[in-house]
This record gives C-alpha cells, structure tokens and sequence, in this order.
C-alpha cells in the first residue's frame, strides 16, 4: 500500500472549481472533463486516447474507504515493518553506487543523501518494488467522480493528462497505485508537474525510469517544502516540519529520519 497518498491526499496545493459535475452518469462527466482538459491546453489526440472508453474501478472506491487508520501501529512496531537489517543494507549500497549523482542533487537541492535514499527505500525498495499497476486515468476519473474529493481529483486527472501532453511518460507508462500516485517515489500528477525535475538532462520527467529524475524531484519537493541542508531533521525541527508536504504523519517522517540516521552508520 502506498501511504504517501493515503496521509498526503489532503495536503496538495488548492485546485480550482471545475465545471464537470460529480456524481450521476459517469460517462458524461467523462465527457465534461474532456472539455475541460480541452480548455486547459491538452490536445485532442491525448484526450481521445486517455478518456475514450475510459471506465470505473469499483475496487479503487473501495480500496479508498478503507484507508482510514493506516497508521495504527507505534512507532517501533511500524519501523520494524519497514527499516530491517536487509533494507539498510540495500540502502547503503544505494549511497554507494550512486554517491557522484546524490553530491550533485545536494548541492543543488540542500537535500542530504540519506534522507532520498530513505524516502526511495520506502516508496519502492529503491525503484525494485511495486510501482502500481493501475491505470492512472481511469484511477483519477474514478476518484474525482466521486463527490467526496472531486475537486482534488478532477485537477490530479488534468495533471495527468499535461504529464502525457509534455511527453513525460507515454499513455501506457502512466500506471501506478490505488490514488494515482507514479513513479519509484509515488508523485501524484500534480507533484510530478510541479516539481518534476529533469536531472538526466534528456529533455523529459521521467519518474518511473531516470534515477537521476527520479531522485533529484524528490529533493526539489523538499526544497520548495523548506528544508534546509546541514541542519538538523529530527521530530521537533524545521526540516521535520517542511517534510509534511511529503508525508503529513508524523510516525511516517519519524520513520524517514530514522531510516535516514540508520543509512549515515548512526
């Protein structure tokens, strides 16, 4: 399960008032929010080939409503789900191995190392996990006809469709888990959008592929967050403060500086 949509959900920037109308016909308020990507600039070929015969997920309505209480465990209970000896292990060579490209991120972003490869370790075993396998369209559409939340989700389903329009990921590369999260560190669409970051300099976002991309955007978020590098990150700090635009709960960030302070040998 991926819990940075499950606590995050709530916390992403304000979405404007859309015109599609939850609720009734699904298939007419498919066809509302193609004009409305229509009038935000997506082209008519993306919106035909993402939203032609696009249907519900039941599953993902039901998978949504029993979210409630994921963190339900104390914090020692839930680190040892989540930071065993093997995950530190693999962490550490991830440190290694890409030592050269994490010096870079830090100096451009103020991130240490040990807090991305924590936060990677985390969201997808470093990129070796499970990265959803679920249409995200059809996740997104889902979700915002549904009256609970539409308004966040009708603006994640237009940052979608803009992640195809930019040529960021191909239609049948836009897959990911049960609230449309993508990539190896599970960015909503409108975190891809907004701080997507294309380090490997290829022209293109690629979160679910470039390791440079994928690791760098993950700083850039907590740079825009306000995290400052060389100070501390520990419960009870700015940078601890600035890591809720990743992860709102607190058990969740204490796991990442945990994790983090494990990676560093401390």
């Amino acid at each position: 399960m991926r819990v940075f949509a499950a606590v995050l959900i709530s916390l992403l920037l304000v979405t404007p008032t859309f015109a599609a109308r939850c609720g009734g016909d699904f298939q007419t308020f498919v066809s509302a929010m193609a004009q409305e990507a229509q009038a935000a600039g997506i082209s008519r070929g993306v919106i035909d080939s993402a939203l032609n015969g696009v249907t519900q997920d039941p599953g993902v309505l039901a998978f949504d409503r029993r979210q409630r209480g994921t963190f339900n465990k104390t914090f020692e209970q839930y680190i040892a789900t989540r930071v065993g000896p093997g995950r530190i292990k693999t962490g550490q060579a991830m440190l290694q191995r890409h030592a050269s490209l994490l010096s870079r991120i830090e100096q451009r972003f103020g991130v240490p190392p040990q807090i991305i490869v924590a936060i990677w370790g985390l969201e997808s075993d470093f990129g070796k996990g499970d990265l959803g396998r679920m249409p995200v369209v059809r996740t997104l559409a889902t979700m915002a006809h549904d009256c609970r939340r539409t308004e966040l989700f009708q603006g994640e389903l237009l940052a979608a469709l803009k992640i195809v329009q930019r040529g960021d990921l191909p239609l049948r590369d836009l897959v990911g888990a049960y609230a449309g999260e993508l990539g190896q560190t599970q960015f909503l669409p409108s975190s891809y959008i907004k701080y997507g970051v294309d380090f490997d300099g290829n022209g293109h976002v690629d979160l679910r592929h470039s390791i440079p991309d994928v690791l760098a955007s993950t700083a850039n978020l907590l740079k825009t967050a306000g995290f400052r590098g060389g100070q501390p990150y520990g419960e009870g700090t700015a940078n601890f403060e600035a890591m809720r635009e990743w992860n709102r709960a607190t058990i969740y960030r204490k796991t990442i500086g945990y994790f983090a302070d494990r990676l560093a040998g401390r």
